[in-house]
């Protein structure tokens, strides 16, 4: 079992956990993730490695509560523990030997985004952190990527937090006005993924994006994380989770993301009544 040190609330459905892990603490890296269980009878998931200290052996988790088992990580408090923390896992971001790189985040994948972002800012390279929301009240770490970024560009869809539009649109605006980029690396909802692929296809800029978001149960045996990438069939969890987003299939992939909505949506509201029948 591993013991939560830190809990905090980055917005109404996003919380940080500090977890101890001293032996996945010593080997992640920025892109890998870990598979935990909440309880013995719990489901496993997949969550992006948000972060690591190697002298304290711990390691960062950020998640949205989106279904059943977020709902009851969720309701662990620091000195709580979490019964099954397994990894790192997945393959780690390419960051050696990069210059100048744009990082496009959006919405809770920023949560991944930021890490990458730090290590490349450590490493020297010049980083341009592109991160968008909805809107104000649903920003998270924006201190995290002002101190690991050479330039910040807030976007937000109704204008609340920053400049009002897309990710695209700054990372369009960035590039005409003669930016000039190793590779950009686009972590956040399926969509937007693709449109900032589509973009960057436009100006022959290598891109990579994380599909993290279509992993379900981290080693491959499950098929939920099937994608079509350069026309043959490859697994996020085991192959990934970065791919070239040049070659991803995304409408693929948000089709087969539907498939199981009406489960799992019914599977978190009853976890929720459960939840409030106990409290």
């Amino acid at each position: 079992m591993n013991r939560i040190v830190k809990k905090q609330i980055l917005n109404p459905s996003v919380t940080l956990m500090e977890v101890e892990a001293p032996l996945i603490a010593r080997k992640a890296e920025p892109g890998q993730f870990i598979i935990l269980r909440v309880d013995e009878d719990g489901e496993r998931i997949p969550l992006t490695v948000g972060g690591y200290d190697r002298e304290k052996g711990t390691v960062t988790i950020m998640f949205q509560i989106v279904g059943a088992t977020t709902e009851k990580l969720n309701h662990l408090n620091e000195g709580d523990m979490i019964h099954d923390f397994v990894g790192p896992l997945g393959r780690a971001t390419h960051t050696e030997g990069l210059k100048k790189v744009a990082v496009v985040g959006g919405g809770v994948g920023c949560a991944i985004a930021y890490p990458v972002t730090k290590k490349l800012y450590e490493q020297g390279c010049e980083v341009h952190a592109i991160v968008g929301f909805r809107n104000r009240d649903l920003v998270i770490l924006e201190k995290e990527f002002e101190a690991s970024s050479t330039k910040l560009l807030r976007m937000s869809d109704d204008g609340s937090w920053g400049e009002k539009g897309l990710v695209t649109d700054a990372l369009r605006k960035l590039i005409e006005s003669g930016e000039k980029y190793d590779e950009v690396i686009t972590i956040g909802p399926l969509i937007m993924m693709k449109f900032v692929a589509k973009l960057t296809r436009e100006f022959g800029i290598r891109t990579i994006a994380s599909m993290n978001p279509i992993m379900i149960d981290g080693t491959g045996m499950c098929g939920g994380c099937r994608l079509t990438v350069g026309g043959k069939t490859r697994f996020a969890c085991v192959d990934g989770p970065e791919f070239d987003a040049h070659e991803i299939d995304f409408d693929e992939a948000m089709a087969r993301g539907t498939t199981y909505r009406d489960f799992e949506r019914h599977a978190y509201e009853t976890t929720c009544n459960l939840f409030r029948e106990v409290h």
